[in-house]
């Protein structure tokens, strides 16, 4: 959908107006209507009318504005693809019904009362979830079956072997359920949830089903004896243990704070928080000396979600600590590394933006600390951190793919920066302002598209390609003149940015006017 306003308007700050020669702006937008929840109509003072659109994850689109004539030929057409309803609460808005023929994903189930499912959730969410994997893995089946020509052939028994050989002990219900569907995009939330245990280490490639069934079981003994050690201990105890006392006051204060506009965690004495509390607590009694740091419950929010189990996302979340540890350390040294990592690989991508930079006082990239510290946790939506997170597990297509994702929504947003001659504290706003703006498809597949750059680079320098873990025989000495000893030019071009071509992702994940082809890759989930 796009506006055109008749008239000149200073542009976003963030970038998603562009005003023309003949001095109009125009804002566009792009969502599936499977994600539509409600519509907002009004009147300006001037009589204009205007539709705002609020999406499922409670993503509220710029006002479409109608300057001649009026909103109802849209609603109209918008009627005969989705039902709309009044709200009761209030006329202006017309919420979207949800039919039984719409699509829904496994994650709405909870949100669904005619389920009946929340209350049973609250008291065991790991039974209840459990119970709902055959209708899941049987709407898997036959989503794979109808999309592939070759597997309209295949037999139910086949299916049901495959995916048995890929998740071991994932019991495939090969009979038909009438009345229930599932879609989702990337790994559904089942299928999530035994993937992550891999991906972050908690259960090893090679183990077999009673090996994991014996682990969960002692990591659920140790789990509970360490959560026991805080529990235990009494007001006059904790009187003379100042460091488990802040411990306490802070996990509390950030807990109350962490995704508190998710189903799973909003609400007063919400069992999510409790949880969220009480793995908070026990990790410090797990790590007393790291304890809790602010920004852990960032990590441990989407994992929790996942897992819905207690001991399960202790340890899922232990790993993926290990892997963060030095970002929450007193010293920063993980922070400090990545930041001098970022930059040389910036450097290599761009000298010209980094001699800006430098030139703006932002050549430490300190702007980009937050992304590092919680790997984006608070710059996309909750679904799509779900999937930028577990891209990032995989390690493809190179290690500290993070750090080329930084890259890209940097290259994204130089223009703008360089252009309206932007100091340190337009830079540092104007960075901050891009949470929740970022289009995680666009940014996955331009970050791929650089680090095939890199790869295909025939003289990479000896750093880069150390930072990606890029084995490359050809690799150079270390040159900010982009040199190499004998003072000839390196096989890689001024700018590796000006020879990636990644075209505009669409919300359903298509790029206009480029096919998917090798020189367009794209990045899907593992």
């Amino acid at each position: 959908m796009v506006t055109t306003v008749s008239f000149k308007k200073k542009p976003h700050s963030n970038g998603d107006a562009t005003t023309h020669a003949n001095g109009e702006s125009k804002w566009s937008f792009l969502f599936s209507l499977t994600d539509l929840k409600s519509i907002k109509q009004n009147k300006e003072g001037m009589g204009w009318s205007y539709l705002v659109f609020c999406l499922k994850d409670d993503v509220k689109l710029p006002a479409l504005h109608f300057h001649r004539g009026d909103s109802k030929p849209l609603i109209k057409c918008l009627e005969k693809h989705v039902a709309l309803n009044e709200s009761p609460d209030d006329e202006r808005v017309l919420l979207v019904k949800t039919q039984k023929s719409l699509s829904q994903s496994f994650e709405n189930l909870f949100d669904e009362p005619s389920y009946g499912l929340l209350q049973k959730w609250k008291k065991d969410p790991y039974i209840v979830t459990m119970g709902k994997f055959s209708k899941v893995t049987n709407y898997i089946v036959g989503s794979l079956r109808s999309s592939d020509p070759s597997n309209q052939r295949r037999p139910p028994s086949e299916m049901a072997d495959f995916f048995n050989d890929t998740i071991p002990g994932l019991k495939i219900n090969q009979q038909e359920e009438p009345g229930f569907e599932v879609i989702t995009r990337g790994l559904c939330h089942t299928l999530r949830k035994e993937a992550w245990k891999f991906l972050l280490g908690y259960f090893p490639w090679n183990s077999t089903k009673e090996e994991r069934a014996n682990l969960q079981k002692r990591k659920t003994d140790e789990y509970f004896r360490m959560k026991l050690q805080w529990k235990s201990v009494s007001e006059e105890q904790e009187k003379r243990n100042s460091r488990l006392r802040d411990y306490r006051s802070l996990i509390e204060k950030d807990v109350n704070r962490t995704d508190r506009t998710n189903k799973f965690y909003e609400g007063e004495d919400n069992p999510g928080l409790i949880l969220l509390h009480d793995i908070l607590m026990t990790y410090c009694m797990y790590d007393f000396d790291l304890g809790y740091v602010q920004g852990m419950s960032d990590l441990l929010s989407p994992v929790l979600y996942v897992m819905e189990n207690e001991v399960d996302a202790f340890w899922c979340f232990v790993s993926y600590m290990d892997q963060m540890h030095q970002n929450f350390e007193e010293q920063m040294q993980g922070m400090k590394t990545q930041l001098i990592q970022l930059s040389h690989l910036l450097r290599l991508l761009d000298s010209g933006f980094c001699s800006y930079l430098e030139s703006q006082d932002s050549g430490y990239l300190y702007f980009c600390f937050r992304w590092l510290l919680i790997r984006f946790k608070r710059e996309f939506s909750f679904q799509d951190i779900l999937r930028l997170w577990e891209v990032m597990w995989t390690e493809l297509p190179c290690q500290n793919f993070h750090l080329l994702l930084c890259c890209a929504i940097l290259e994204s947003e130089k223009q703008q920066i360089m252009d309206k001659h932007y100091g340190f504290n337009e830079i540092l706003k104007h960075i901050n302002e891009l949470s929740m703006k970022i289009d995680v498809e666009y940014i996955l597949c331009k970050a791929e598209a650089i680090s095939m750059q890199m790869m295909n680079c025939k003289e990479l320098p000896q750093t880069v390609s150390e930072i990606l873990g890029i084995e490359n025989s050809s690799v150079t000495p270390d040159s900010d003149t982009g040199e190499d000893e004998s003072g000839a030019e390196l096989n890689c071009p001024t700018s590796l940015y000006q020879s990636i071509s990644t075209p505009v992702v669409a919300a359903n994940g298509t790029r206009d006017g480029a096919p998917q082809t090798a020189e367009t890759p794209s990045l899907t989930p593992a």
